[in-house]
């Protein structure tokens, strides 16, 4: 059971929305406190249960014609193992949620809200925003961004033009690799008559989408505070990962995992420099 809610959490992606939140209230508090530790863990694996494991549950259909699932890229969890899924979910980030309610105000909590209705709203039957093209790009962003744009409401950070430019970068970041990522699921969603960005719009049009959408987030970091505007190379390598497959056709659209395995390599060595530009800015602001 311990092994499957592993699996079912992403591992290799928990640092995906724990640095956001990390760096965010480390940045603007200068502290690290309880409220540090206790959120950092959160986004780190509870949060990432709830988001992945829910995903999970419903997905079981389309997951079963999918060769990707059952390793890192994804649980495929025996039915038996879905109520114990749900229940983790529940009981691993409840507490967590009412401490940060506690020490919040009404803009966190606000921010912490559509962050859960996100995690939920992405998988959970009768809401299944991952079966709406665009939505699904836009809510799987939103999933990564907002312990971020959390950790800055719960801090009182000022909003700055600049902030809201590598907020709208790392957004458009989201809704690419979200994008991209759907492309190598095309004939599984299909054949579970699952709609997302790419089978909608088909794989060519998506994986054009995702280059366009990394290379914009990469021009709107010109417009943060330095020495933000050389994060903008950082996009680069994202969109050169997707740049073979920019004739890719819906047959062959699962071929877009080499690529996927690459973007999962990759946000390890970004997530370095990334830190090393924020210490960076914290030494000279």
């Amino acid at each position: 059971m311990l092994k499957d809610l592993f699996l079912s959490s992403r591992p290799l992606s928990w640092v995906n929305t724990a640095f956001p939140f990390a760096a965010a209230y480390y940045l603007t508090t200068g502290a690290i406190d309880l409220t540090f530790v206790l959120g950092t863990i959160f986004f780190l694996v509870p949060y990432n249960l709830a988001m992945y494991g829910i995903n999970d549950v419903f997905d079981y259909e389309s997951d079963l014609r999918n060769p990707r699932k059952g390793g890192v890229e994804g649980a495929l969890l025996d039915p038996r193992m879905h109520r114990p899924t749900l229940i983790a979910a529940a009981v691993t980030t409840i507490p967590f949620l009412i401490y940060l309610v506690i020490v919040g105000n009404p803009l966190s909590w606000l921010v912490l809200l559509i962050s859960m209705f996100a995690v939920v709203a992405y998988s959970a039957k009768g809401l299944r925003f991952k079966e709406r093209p665009f939505l699904d790009s836009l809510t799987s962003s939103t999933h990564f961004v907002s312990p971020a744009i959390y950790a800055l409401a719960l801090t009182g950070a000022a909003f700055t033009p600049q902030l809201w430019a590598v907020l709208a970068a790392f957004f458009l970041w989201g809704i690419a690799s979200h994008a991209f990522g759907a492309v190598q699921d095309v004939v599984a969603d299909r054949a579970a008559d699952i709609s997302s960005i790419a089978t909608v719009i088909g794989a060519r049009a998506t994986t054009r989408f995702a280059v366009i959408a990394y290379l914009a987030g990469g021009i709107l970091l010109l417009f943060s505070a330095w020495p933000g505007p050389l994060a903008a190379i950082l996009v680069l390598p994202y969109a050169a990962m997707c740049a073979p497959f920019w004739n890719i056709t819906d047959a062959t659209a699962e071929s877009a995992n080499r690529g996927w395995k690459n973007f999962l390599a990759l946000n390890f060595v970004t997530g370095f420099f990334v830190t090393m530009l924020l210490i960076w800015w914290a030494f000279i602001r």
